[in-house]
């Protein structure tokens, strides 16, 4: 598994400029979603612009431990499901590798199954949480056996009746919200989530695609409540897969700070829970044109023209943290290059990531000579626009894809090259970002543990 490989560094350097069009990977949220609902649903899901990454596909494998037949044809995938109700108990541990989103959704899937299911993963997913999807879990009847702190390796022993519940997500997470609903599938009666602040909501729109009985309501003060009826007969679906905004969030920002750039990224999802990316980094004064709105199997899809842009500080809204949780970190080497200070609070979810990434970008930050300041749920940034004295040092990534990337990204525009201590993981989300850098005019190098330059 990844954390088992030598590590393969990698260096980014100043570029000169950065042109062209790209279509980044498909988006991972609706790629995860996908092959587990295709999976479940009766007869043939037919799916295009599926994400390729190990997160994605440890998600199809565990699928097919299941019951379910997954194959791919050229770009195409192809998901012959067991029907909802039907999956198969797992013969031997489902290996999620580095994928939370992977892992926290099936948990819910599977927990309301009368059988035995075990879950393990990479030594960076084994020290995540799961208590915040096994709770409800446990309320629904499910018999938990985990380690310390409700890590993994976990065993589900689902019940024979499994109870329909109500339940008030304490943190505003997309994946309790999901996985919640996903164990209503198998639950006689309606199961209700109770959700403050909206979350990315791939999950009740695809799931109501595939035939679920879905029900969303929302109050004056924005409290969601969702509603979904157990047991229902969800047919396979033909899915065309959009952008993934986290992943666009690489180049967008690189076109923003090198010097000369000028940029599009086609075809990128736009749902309204995912955009706070784009909305921020306009508010810092981003040339940013969002053009071609089209509407793609219930997705609103863009085009997005960058171009190098004076940007200035600004204070996020900590409001805004769901819709762009996993953009923080290349938001934050944004705000290395801004002029005066970028403020972004209430952003304390980052501490439960792949990494502490709040840790890990602050760290990253003051190694190339950038002032910041970290604390609990908070990251103040102050910015040199021109890039000088930026660079020069090495980042730790802690087995962290988006901490790669990001500093990769800052590497582009920094006076000094960036270097990354390992840059293996970017496959899991993004397997196509150093070609697809290297397209635009960025130079990446990698060395191998052979000292091979790649």
């Amino acid at each position: 598994m990844m954390h088992q490989a030598a590590p393969l560094p990698a260096t980014a350097h100043r570029a000169d400029s950065l042109s062209g069009a790209i279509r980044v990977p498909g988006d991972k949220s609706i790629s995860h979603r996908s092959l587990m609902f295709g999976g479940l649903a009766s007869g043939e899901t037919v799916i295009t612009g599926l994400l390729e990454g190990e997160d994605v596909l440890a998600t199809g494998r565990a699928m097919a431990a299941m019951g379910a037949k997954v194959t791919r044809e050229d770009a195409c995938w192809r998901v012959f499901g067991t029907g909802n109700g039907a999956l198969l108990e797992p013969e031997s541990p489902l290996d999620f590798g580095n994928a939370g989103t992977g892992c926290r959704l099936t948990m819910g899937l599977v927990g309301s199954y009368h059988m035995t299911s075990r879950f393990i993963g990479d030594a960076s997913l084994s020290r995540r949480p799961m208590k915040r999807v096994l709770d409800p879990l446990r309320q629904m009847g499910v018999a938990v056996e985990a380690e310390e702190g409700d890590r993994l390796p976990v065993t589900l022993r689902g019940p024979a009746t499994p109870v329909p519940i109500t339940y008030r997500v304490p943190v505003a997470s997309a994946q309790v919200k999901s996985a919640v609903l996903l164990a209503g599938l198998n639950i006689a009666g309606t199961t209700t989530v109770i959700e403050p602040v909206m979350t990315r909501d791939h999950t009740e729109k695809m799931l109501m695609g595939f035939g679920a009985k879905i029900e969303v309501a929302e109050d004056a003060d924005g409290v969601r409540t969702i509603r979904i009826e157990g047991q229902p007969t969800l047919k396979g679906r033909t899915i065309d897969v959009p952008g993934d905004p986290s992943s666009a969030a690489f180049p967008l920002v690189a076109g923003l700070i090198v010097p000369g750039a000028d940029i599009t990224i086609e075809n990128v999802l736009m749902n309204p829970t995912r955009t706070g990316i784009v909305l921020t980094l306009q508010e810092m004064g981003g040339l940013i044109d969002i053009v071609n709105w089209r509407d793609a199997g219930g997705e609103d899809v863009a085009d997005l023209r960058v171009r190098s842009s004076e940007l200035k500080g600004v204070a996020v809204p900590p409001e805004r943290a769901p819709s762009m949780i996993d953009e923080y970190p290349v938001l934050a080497v944004a705000a290395a290059f801004a002029e005066g200070e970028t403020v972004m609070d209430g952003i304390e979810e980052l501490r439960v990531k792949e990494s502490d990434r709040l840790h890990a970008v602050a760290r990253g930050l003051e190694a190339n000579g950038v002032d910041c300041t970290e604390s609990e749920a908070c990251l103040t940034v102050r910015g040199t626009p021109s890039g000088k004295g930026i660079g020069g040092g090495t980042v730790e990534t802690h087995l962290d894809h988006r901490i790669a990337m990001a500093f990769l990204t800052m590497g582009l525009a920094a006076e000094k090259p960036v270097t990354i201590d390992d840059s293996r993981m970017v496959a899991t989300s993004f397997p196509q970002f150093f070609d697809l850098m290297g397209e635009l005019g960025a130079t990446i190098s990698r060395t191998t543990p052979e000292g091979d330059d790649r």
